[in-house]
């Protein structure tokens, strides 16, 4: 439980940190040009936090606990955010009247990233840990 606990709270602390980093930098620049007229004009925190709790969830299972090494979480990491980002982007892309190419390129480039660097950091954290 020890273990799981680590990793969780080492993937969000990781995950949220550079996610807060890549949305206050690109959403100017990026999501409101890009999206305009389609961006809720109020941030709506329970979807958030419940997107936040769930993937971070998603990622400790299937990319930092199966891993024993880093560069593997890394990998599993990088191909789980790509999975999840495109569910998400490419619908969007496939249903929407107006979906920009720009963002899902670049969302499907950050979630691969950003979820590989988590998975990586959190399996070498619990590495740490675990040696005697």
């Amino acid at each position: 439980m020890k273990l799981i606990l680590t990793a969780y709270i080492s993937t969000a602390l990781t995950f949220l940190g550079l996610d807060a980093v890549w949305l206050s930098t690109m959403s100017a620049r990026l999501y409101k040009p890009a999206l305009q007229g389609l961006l809720a004009e109020n941030f709506r925190p329970v979807p958030a936090l419940l997107f936040y709790a769930l993937y971070i969830g998603g990622v400790v299972a299937f990319a930092v606990l199966p891993s024993d090494k880093p560069g593997m979480a890394l990998l599993r990491g990088a191909g789980l955010g790509l999975v999840a980002y495109a569910t998400y982007d490419l619908t969007n892309q496939a249903t929407l009247r107006r979906w920009s190419v720009l963002v899902t390129s670049a969302d499907l480039a950050w979630g691969s990233l950003a979820t590989g660097i988590a998975a990586a950091i959190a399996c070498a954290i619990c590495s740490a840990l675990a040696k005697p």
